[in-house]
């Protein structure tokens, strides 16, 4: 397994207290976080409420309405906390993994007419260059293989099926809809096979 957990604290937040476990990929050092609420319950669950979250700088932290991420990343964090008990694995492979200044250059390119499928096209990337097998990885660490999974991305749960990880149901997860990220969720949904229902 090419990943190691490196460090954990508590994590006091608005919505109660995480514990936050850092781990470093062995190959490459890049590093990815996983919260926890309700750590000492966790272990009990026969499935755990669990959210993978990908890095959106723009989304998360500067509250931009061009994509949905921070409004999906609050949503995460207060089902986590209602159900008392969950997991948020913070997926740090930002702009879907073509990197910020990348992501800025689509960015760019949606302005002028394209939409993201197009943009990361243009950059000579894929559509989606995110790798999730690294998500199998920290919650094999952590002891979870039975998970119930907030997304609407159906590629998540492929992979993680995949690399050994039992999704017995996908909870959707839709927020954040506004006129500046109608065409990027319309994109996400018709070429990207992301599920809105």
């Amino acid at each position: 397994m090419n990943l190691k957990e490196i460090s954990r604290a508590k994590l006091p937040t608005i919505w109660g207290e995480f514990i936050i476990i850092g781990f470093e990929e062995i190959s490459t050092k890049n590093n990815h976080v996983a919260l926890i609420y309700g750590i000492k319950r966790i272990y009990k669950k026969n499935i755990v409420l669990t959210r993978i979250h990908s890095e959106c700088l723009t989304g998360d932290s500067l509250f931009s309405l061009r994509c949905d991420c921070g409004f999906q990343l609050k949503s995460s964090l207060i089902q986590i906390s209602r159900e008392n008990c969950g997991i948020l694995i913070y997926h740090r492979q930002e702009g879907r993994n073509i990197g910020l200044l990348n992501k800025i250059k689509a960015y760019a390119y949606q302005d002028n007419g394209l939409d993201t499928v197009e943009a990361n096209h243009k950059l000579g990337f894929a559509a989606d260059e995110r790798d999730y097998s690294i998500c199998s990885d920290i919650l094999k660490i952590l002891g979870i293989l039975k998970i119930k999974l907030l997304t609407n991305n159906p590629n998540k749960i492929n992979i993680l099926k995949k690399n050994g990880i039992n999704v017995v149901d996908r909870i959707p997860l839709i927020v954040g809809y506004n006129s500046k990220n109608n065409q990027y969720l319309n994109t996400k949904a018709n070429k990207m096979g992301h599920i809105f229902k």
